[in-house]
């Protein structure tokens, strides 16, 4: 994977570019830190950062081909998993010079122009220029897997991989206004797909397109989730899924460099280990497999609906099953405090507080090792594994089933910006937009449509929001994390597999236990549903409070945005709302809003 950023206007001459293009690019070093490279134009000024995995001397960028006359440049950020299929599409008179994706992806434009994002099965995010016809091709993957920013100023685009990237063009504002107040403080950490947050600045949405040129930027869908009758047998459709899911993981293994794991012990996680053990094998290797834990974890755990058992013991049997060379992270509770401000630098905004740095600590540990990792990201969003899925009162709630905190959420908005919002509002209209979006059948029963409803909800919001911290905690440290869910074929069948198969046995992700259950032990297999594992040790608790109470006890950016008062009754440990599912409880809260002080006061944040 990479970084990208690029400055394209055609109005003012962009060779002079250079020490602000040099600043984009300091920023996203951590995303590529092998190799780097700037392109200056009249019109174009592209950089990039590199993070070698395939082709690692070919695949240097910004790279320029020509055809004729015409000349192409490329940035390009991203994984192609059908590379040598595309290959073979282009041709035999094609002449390959290098076994880099990024080749074969500025050759698929060259081809087939814009639809080229169809031919397309990977992750990415590129920017195009065309030099004779005057235009830049910005396209992102399907599923928005990998990040793509921009700002759109009245004589040039700026575009970047990350937030903080874009941040460092002088032009761009480091505002937020009463809409940016209301994202962060009543929908974070999940975030309105194409906001950026910063006043003015965007997100090309996943599966989107298009060009700028004079004209503008004008984007448009290129894929979107549809619904189609399917009418496969329960036997049919477990053989199907199987056979997509193999194919996905052994696609995503291909890698010049060591590939490794993420192992929890539950289920997604230990599929995709199970199927990587056996590939690797056939090749004399030893799969390498890593978990995270906290320090004394075992003292604290307590169970719960969302969290019946704790990770070790089934880790414990998987790795034993595999014959992996497993990898402990024990994480212990200043470590975990002190990340929590890296976390805000790695995402580009305030986030999933502890489930954030606990995760940027994991992947930097993970690189000691290797470059590239795959994860079980995106299964319980597909095949229906979260609470709210199955419990029939919480999937009939109108409204987000993991946010119903709005009432308390809204208690903390400063005066000033609650003139101006209507929150309960705000919440719901984002709901319900997404809620009709999804593509729905004329056939289709009532549940049915309610299930399709939940999936484009999950898919649209809560997945995005995990893909987002995957991708920023994991590239943070040079880390490569592949997610073989998410295959956009994966998503495109699972959205049309009736409710009843995915439920199969009363199960959560029924279907995907049946169709891969000839991968797993039994223990592993039956377990029950298990939430990323967060730390129990009350430490943490104590010491965010005392973080937050020495931020609020001075003069602090925090408190033009937040009422004083709430923060300090948030301290006294009053409130157990959920800010966020069963992710964020009281501990996390405390410290989301450490880091949204962290993000203020580092890239000096003015409220408008």
């Amino acid at each position: 994977m990479c970084g990208i950023a690029g400055v394209i206007s055609f109005k003012n001459d962009m060779r002079g570019e250079l020490v602000r293009c040099g600043l984009m690019q300091k920023a996203m070093l951590r995303r590529g830190p092998d190799q780097r490279g700037i392109f200056l134009s009249s019109e174009a000024a592209l950089v990039h950062t590199r993070l070698a995995v395939i082709d690692i001397e070919g695949g240097r960028q910004p790279m320029t081909l020509s055809m004729g006359e015409r000349k192409f440049t490329i940035v390009y950020n991203g994984e192609l998993y059908n590379t040598e299929e595309i290959r073979k599409q282009l041709g035999e008179n094609v002449k390959f010079e290098t076994r880099s994706d990024t080749e074969v992806v500025l050759l698929s434009y060259m081809k087939w122009g814009e639809k080229c994002v169809n031919y397309l099965n990977g992750i990415f995010a590129f920017a195009i220029y065309d030099e004779s016809e005057h235009k830049v091709f910005l396209a992102r993957d399907r599923i928005g897997v990998k990040p793509l920013f921009y700002y759109e100023a009245k004589d040039r685009l700026i575009f970047a991989s990350e937030l903080n990237a874009l941040l460092e063009y002088p032009e761009i504002p480091h505002e937020i206004d009463s809409n940016g107040a209301a994202e962060l403080l009543l929908l974070a950490p999940g975030r309105t797909a194409g906001c950026g947050v910063i006043k003015g600045v965007k997100e090309v949405k996943p599966g989107c397109c298009g060009y700028y040129s004079e004209d503008g930027l004008k984007l448009y869908e290129y894929w979107r989730l549809r619904a189609y009758e399917l009418n496969e047998t329960f036997e049919e459709t477990s053989e199907h899924i199987r056979e997509l899911l193999l194919d996905s993981i052994r696609r995503q293994l291909v890698s010049d460099v060591p590939v490794c794991t993420f192992l929890s012990g539950g289920l997604d996680s230990s599929l995709i280990s199970s199927v990587a053990s056996a590939e690797l094998k056939k090749q004399g290797k030893i799969l390498h497999t890593f978990s995270v834990d906290y320090q004394d974890n075992d003292k604290y755990f307590v169970k719960s609906h969302f969290q019946p058992n704790s990770d070790p013991e089934y880790i414990r049997c998987m790795a034993e099953y595999l014959g992996s060379e497993h990898h402990w992270t024990i994480i212990d509770t200043p470590e975990l405090v002190n990340a929590l401000d890296d976390a805000v630098y790695a995402r580009g905004l305030p986030g999933m507080a502890d489930v954030d740095s606990s995760m940027l600590i994991f992947c930097r540990e993970i690189k000691k090792y290797g470059t590239v990792a795959l994860s079980g990201e995106c299964a319980d969003e597909l095949f229906g594994g979260y609470p709210w899925y199955r419990d029939k009162d919480i999937r009939m709630i109108d409204g987000f089933p993991w946010a119903q905190s709005t009432a308390y959420r809204k208690k903390f908005l400063c005066d000033e910006y609650l003139s101006v919002i209507d929150p309960e509002d705000f919440v719901y209209g984002a709901y319900r937009r997404t809620a009709d979006y999804a593509d729905k059948l004329p056939t289709d029963s009532d549940l049915e449509r309610r299930m399709r409803e939940m999936t484009q909800l999950n898919f649209d919001w809560f997945m995005q929001n995990l893909l987002e911290r995957k991708d920023r905690m994991s590239m943070y440290s040079g880390l490569e994390v592949r997610v073989p869910f998410c295959d956009y074929r994966i998503a495109e069948y699972m959205y049309n597999v009736k409710w009843e198969y995915k439920d199969y046995n009363g199960r959560e992700k029924g279907l995907l236990r049946e169709a891969m259950k000839d991968w797993l032990p039994e223990k592993v297999l039956e377990r029950k549903k298990s939430p990323y594992p967060k730390t129990h040790n009350p430490a943490f608790l104590e010491a965010v409070t005392e973080r937050l109470r020495d931020i609020i006890s001075q003069p602090t950016p925090l408190t033009e945005l937040v009422k004083r008062k709430e923060l300090e009754r948030l301290l006294t440990h009053e409130d157990h709302v959920q800010w966020y599912g069963q992710l964020m409880n009281l501990p996390q809260t405390i410290a989301f809003f450490i880091q949204l002080d962290t993000w203020l006061k580092t890239y000096k944040i003015k409220l408008t």
